[in-house]
């Protein structure tokens, strides 16, 4: 990857900028708690390993001090001509991979999520805790999803526990829809609360169909 420095400050713009929606990423970049990796291609197994290395790392610095906001971006080299259906199904095939990997190590799962990708209450989970998804790339609809490679967003789901906790949650996501309105014309119609409906159907950004299945079939724990 022979512009690694390029692509990493590029995503930073992409955060920084004031269109962009998320306001959670935004925390965690000025304060320094977005860990970037690269990485080579979103539909190989390659990197896995170190991905999951990266979330221990998350994880790690977030069990030290639960009160900073962090995120976890991996950025793939590729492919960029993916269309919205097949970004979805690497997608789930990365976090299929994560989670056996988890499961092969005995890592224990966080109880206060679901496994079951039907589930309101589903979450991914490794290292003993809980993980939803952002993806990006080259060829989404909305706009606050596309970027010029193949990104997946890891956000720790303590950190909006602890948001809905403090009061702050409600006026953060008020504030991610009007700039999602304002960057897109619209609302993102894929855009829940927890436990309303399963946040599995928001990961890729597509708008899936109501009677979408997910691709989601990890090694079962015994």
């Amino acid at each position: 990857m022979t512009d690694t420095p390029d692509l990493t400050n590029r995503f930073k713009d992409f955060i920084h900028h004031a269109s962009f929606p998320c306001v959670g990423a935004k925390s965690a970049l000025a304060k320094g708690t977005l860990e970037i990796l690269l990485a080579r291609d979103l539909r190989s197994n390659w990197d896995d390993r170190r991905i999951y290395e990266g979330l221990e790392r998350v994880i790690a610095s977030y069990r030290e001090d639960r009160t900073v906001f962090r995120s976890f971006a991996v950025i793939f080299n590729g492919p960029t001509t993916l269309d919205e259906k097949v970004f979805e199904s690497y997608l789930w095939a990365r976090a299929e991979s994560l989670t056996n990997k988890d499961t092969w190590i005995g890592a224990p799962r966080d109880k206060a999520v679901s496994d079951d990708p039907n589930d309101p209450h589903f979450s991914l989970s490794f290292a003993g805790e809980a993980f939803f998804i952002v993806g990006l790339h080259p060829m989404a609809s909305r706009p606050a999803r596309r970027f010029e490679r193949p990104v997946l967003v890891f956000n720790l789901h303590d950190q909006f526990e602890q948001l809905r906790e403090q009061g702050r949650y409600e006026k953060m996501r008020e504030t991610i829809i009007r700039r999602d309105i304002d960057l897109s014309g619209s609302a993102n119609p894929m855009l829940a609360r927890h436990g309303t409906i399963s946040e599995a159907r928001q990961y890729s950004g597509r708008q899936v169909e109501l009677n979408w299945t997910c691709p989601f079939r990890p090694v079962p724990r015994t």
